[in-house]
């Protein structure tokens, strides 16, 4: 499996429309991959919040057509990273969208752990509850996003519905960038399953974000790593290896679920 993941850039200076026309046409020149991934946020940036209710779309909106379309002339597995969805009853999620060849919405994740603590997107957008897989030719994917990758619970549940390839686009920041690296590794070894996670470049609302895309096998081992710009991160990957690495050394086997808590 040929995977692009494409480190966006998020300009300022330019128009949301124009970004994504620039996108799709970015997606549209991975032809001969089988998965391309998008970063979280990247209509808006993942700090702008003031941007986040301006721009907010229902799920077949703006994006959700373009990147469809760029999905179905490419012929690829695209996870369009996230953007701010409006729902009907008018509350913002951070939602990411996957789209199958032929540009059909295969699934649609809404951001369960939101970053912010007591302001930005923690206040602004709600809470999704579902953990969520797509079934692609040879793996499944399990969909995660940016803050996420700091609960490990929601990996496992994810590994529980059968993730082999855990996905996680993201608006990273620059200063947290160790915890970027060894997160991602953390979540690739101790779930066996390879993590393929996808950051932006350039400064949202003065924020400068990390890059440094990266791609883990189930072994922890980094298979490719992007630098701080805008950049494509192109890997072939073997999904039997994650069948072979929890063969080999089958951990997952011993985990002990529902521990008594400690006696005082």
């Amino acid at each position: 499996m040929r995977a692009s993941l494409i480190q966006i850039a998020v300009d300022e200076g330019e128009s949301v429309e124009t970004r994504r026309r620039r996108v799709a046409s970015l997606v549209r020149e991975q032809a001969g991959a089988d998965l391309v991934v998008l970063p979280e946020l990247w209509t808006t940036g993942a700090f702008a919040y003031e941007e986040f209710g301006r721009e907010a779309e229902p799920l077949d909106g703006p994006t959700h057509e373009a990147m469809a379309k760029a999905a179905s002339d490419t012929g690829v597995w695209l996870h369009a990273g996230s953007i701010p969805e409006r729902a009907p009853d008018g509350t913002l999620y951070n939602t990411s969208l996957v789209f199958s060849p032929s540009g059909e919405l295969a699934a649609a994740y809404r951001k369960i752990h939101r970053f912010g603590f007591d302001k930005g997107e923690a206040v602004l957008m709600g809470a999704g509850r579902d953990a969520v897989t797509v079934r692609l030719p040879g793996t499944t994917l399990g969909l995660a996003t940016c803050y996420d990758l700091r609960f490990p619970e929601l990996f496992r549940a994810l590994v529980d519905a059968g993730a082999e390839t855990l996905v996680v686009p993201a608006g990273w920041p620059e200063r947290r960038r160790s915890h970027w690296t060894l997160l991602a590794q953390a979540r690739a070894v101790e779930n066996q399953a390879f993590v393929l996670a996808c950051g932006t470049a350039g400064t949202h609302a003065g924020v400068p974000q990390a890059g440094h895309s990266i791609v883990v096998d189930p072994w922890g081992e980094v298979l490719a790593e992007a630098g701080p710009g805008e950049q494509v991160l192109t890997v072939d990957l073997d999904p039997g290896r994650v069948a072979v690495t929890r063969d080999q050394f089958p951990a997952l086997k011993d985990r002990v679920l529902g521990l008594e808590p400690p006696r005082r």
